[in-house]
């Protein structure tokens, strides 16, 4: 076999071994060492196993990721998002559909604040959905609008999957934080934009939910949340202004959250344990993955599948349309297998290559992969954020159901990614003002 041919069986093997619940991490390594030791020998195959994991894991970026998921741990150890879908239904639910307006921002605080899609949908589902169903709530809206929500973390900052592309594609983590703000605000208020007409032009959907609030209750309820507002602002602030790089910003949203929680007197013994158990737990799983995918860097790009599938795709077109196109279209039906991070790494190591022969702007074209990784979460027929929406909620929906209702969010979010296509500045313009 030619070394191109060692490579797309590598990737069939790969693919293969994923769907069959190989974990990725373990799947793209073995591939990796078998594929390597083909092309050259088992001595430089061992080489590599012996060196790249410990110089990659001592990449300084990276001490970002675990750093923002201590941040988010503590911050949902300590209750700090605990009253967050209850202040924005006072101050939301007058809305049309105001219930689920008040999930979807909610759910992007939440999201903000644990950098996970679906940590913030196990959690809103069981606070909001409830309360939507209680209200005689569409089950579908109900369920679709926190599972659609919780994705809004990939894009909105501190996101670990911008840490992770900006760390693999070397392009500046701060950059990408801010140019991921503005497209994850426009996506929530789309989401919010539909949820209102629909509402409108069919009341029923939003049941109802009279919901009145005196200004104390308003005020009771913003005294309860504002530490979360004011740590993401700080936290955004310090690395637009330059005041710190956002691997320090990882340390410095954890130290402020601390610092909070032990204002309020909810950072005890045991927050700060499953905070770290957690954090250890999911930056374990993350660094094996983020491992397995270098070694698999290492094999493409030593039997030339990179370069080869570059030619491939400019071979058709060299206009961006056409480049985007065929990205969006490996990312959306990949993503109804594998799940976001495994999905990113998987494909770096072939889409990268082709970008970069392209000219095109990393950091706009991180923020699209970040978006189309946020609608394979929800899409059919296995959107991990669907899955937990049900195993959240048991037998009182149905997946047919949650997949009806999140079906117009996966339109919103087809429109919310063609913004970012068609005017680059959504995404560029915050990253040119930074300090």
């Amino acid at each position: 076999m030619s070394h191109l041919e060692i490579g797309v069986a590598g990737i069939a093997i790969a693919l293969t071994l994923i769907a069959l619940r190989v974990p990725i991490g373990v799947a793209l390594g073995l591939v990796s060492i078998v594929g390597i030791s083909e092309l050259t020998n088992m001595r430089v195959a061992w080489g590599m196993i012996s060196a790249t994991p410990f110089d990659f894991a001592g990449t300084w970026e990276l001490t970002a990721a675990p750093m923002f998921l201590f941040m988010g741990y503590l911050c949902t150890t300590t209750n700090m998002t605990q009253g967050l879908f209850h202040a924005m239904r006072l101050y939301l639910a007058r809305l049309p559909g105001g219930l689920a307006v008040s999930s979807v921002m909610a759910s992007a605080f939440f999201a903000a604040a644990s950098g996970s899609s679906v940590a913030t949908s196990a959690a809103m589902s069981r606070i909001a959905v409830p309360e939507m169903l209680k209200h005689g709530y569409d089950k579908g809206l109900a369920t679709g609008t926190v599972a659609a929500s919780g994705t809004l973390g990939s894009l909105i900052p501190p996101s670990v999957l911008l840490v992770l592309y900006g760390v693999y594609a070397q392009v500046s983590v701060g950059q990408l934080f801010m140019a991921g703000f503005l497209p994850g605000l426009a996506s929530a208020l789309l989401y919010i934009l539909m949820i209102m007409v629909r509402a409108k032009l069919n009341p029923a959907l939003a049941g109802h939910a009279a919901v009145s609030s005196t200004a104390q209750e308003k005020w009771d309820a913003f005294k309860d949340i504002w530490p979360l507002p004011l740590l993401i602002g700080a936290v955004l602030g310090g690395i637009f202004t330059g005041l710190f790089s956002p691997t320090e910003a990882g340390a410095v949203g954890t130290s402020i959250a601390a610092l909070i929680a032990l204002a309020r007197r909810t950072l005890t013994w045991p927050a700060i344990r499953d905070a770290i158990v957690n954090t250890a737990v999911s930056t374990a799983s993350i660094f094996i993955i983020l491992i397995g995918s270098l070694f698999f860097t290492r094999f493409l790009a030593m039997s030339g599948v990179p370069a080869a599938f570059s030619d491939l795709i400019l071979g058709v077109s060299t206009e961006t349309w056409w480049i985007i196109f065929a990205v969006a279209i490996i990312y959306l039906v990949l993503g109804m297998f594998i799940d976001s991070i495994g999905l990113m790494l998987l494909t770096l190591p072939l889409i990268l290559p082709l970008v970069e022969g392209a000219d095109l702007n990393l950091v706009w074209f991180g923020i699209i992969v970040v978006k189309l990784l946020e609608v394979g979460l929800v899409t059919p027929p296995i959107g991990l954020n669907v899955y937990v929406i049900k195993g959240a909620l048991g037998n009182s929906v149905t997946l047919p159901e949650v997949f009806r209702g999140v079906s117009w969010f996966i339109v919103m979010d087809i429109v919310a990614l063609m913004l970012i296509v068609l005017v680059p500045a959504l995404s560029l313009y915050l990253p040119q003002q930074m300090f």
